[in-house]
């Protein structure tokens, strides 16, 4: 067991009205879980707020925390969690993970999201060792951009779009996934006092520096997302190209095989400085849409069809790795 998913919860035991059935992940903040609605018996996704760094977990099930010194950090991050739950129930959108409960118990809170199935972006990125085609970009991120866009419109910022975050549903329709670094947000607030997840190439200098904050923040790390759909792997860290950008822009390296347009979309997204990237998601569904149309898939064109964990995924995607 890893060391983020020592202090889980056995399998079987209940909260609430739910039944976990197994431990699917977890990182520094939290713990996630399948499990079952004893009451309907669906499945949904639980993750328990759980900082291995503040807190462990005792035999009776509960969390506590290691010491005094970690009493006032878990405290907050509880209150947070619990505040950014209630928001998130609120936002009902096809391309934010849906919300269905949130609950106190264990001397910590829990959160409980529909369950949906799927195969995660960085799957498909390592799969085809990026190249993923035209169609597959023009598909998945404008919805997803529509969903980044509903949760800025609530106040929000996700703070950790990045391929692992990113869920491929039957017929490539994403899902924005895991708001542990999620925060409430005022356009242009700095960074949020105290510990959040942030990921090495997909955040801009901002977040790094404790800069002002805002959509533009979320808009870097998509360029970076569909920078890794293309190339294979994120860009090079922002703290190493605000010192010296080396990087040389999608147009230049991507113009044989992308639309000139999506690829402008991505050179824009990655600019370091925050003023000069689009300053809302439409900005960037605009210039991305005003590609030219695609033309019919080919019928040899290769077609990816998965298999998640539990279920065969019967609905093929519309799209491969070489270009329509």
């Amino acid at each position: 067991m890893s060391k983020h998913t020592e202090n889980a919860l056995p399998n079987g035991f209940e909260l609430e009205n739910y039944r976990i059935e197994a431990t699917i992940g977890g990182g520094g903040f939290s713990i996630v879980y399948r499990a079952i609605d004893i009451n309907t018996d669906e499945q949904v996704v639980i993750k328990e707020y759980l900082p291995n760094t503040q807190a462990t977990r005792m035999e009776d099930a509960t969390v506590s925390v290691i010491s005094e010194d970690t009493t006032q950090s878990f405290n907050f991050g509880i209150k947070r969690f619990f505040a950014e739950a209630a928001i998130l129930a609120r936002i009902n959108h096809p391309n934010i993970v849906k919300v269905v409960n949130f609950f106190r118990g264990n001397n910590t809170v829990y959160l409980v999201m529909r369950y949906e199935k799927g195969r995660d972006l960085k799957y498909h990125i390592k799969r085809y060792k990026g190249k993923l085609s035209e169609r597959f970009m023009r598909t998945v991120f404008p919805e997803l951009l529509n969903g980044l866009g509903m949760l800025h419109r609530h106040k929000m910022l996700h703070l950790d779009v990045k391929p692992a975050n990113i869920l491929l549903r039957p017929g490539g329709r994403p899902l924005l996934l895991d708001f542990g670094a999620a925060l409430t947000s005022t356009v242009g607030s700095r960074s949020a006092i105290g510990p959040h997840t942030m990921t090495m190439g997909f955040a801009p200098v901002e977040q790094h520096n404790k800069g002002y904050l805002g959509p533009w923040t979320d808009i870097y790390a998509i360029g970076a997302t569909m920078w890794s759909c293309i190339r294979g792997k994120a860009p090079p860290p922002s703290l190493d190209r605000a010192k010296k950008d080396t990087m040389k822009s999608a147009v230049k390296q991507f113009n044989k095989i992308y639309s000139k347009e999506l690829l402008e979309a991505i050179d824009w997204c990655l600019h370091l400085d925050q003023t000069q990237r689009p300053q809302n998601t439409q900005e960037v569904i605009d210039l991305i849409n005003s590609a030219p149309p695609l033309p019919e898939a080919s019928a040899n064109e290769e077609i990816v069809t998965e298999q998640s964990m539990l279920d065969k995924l019967s609905a093929k995607l519309p799209w491969g790795n070489k270009q329509a």
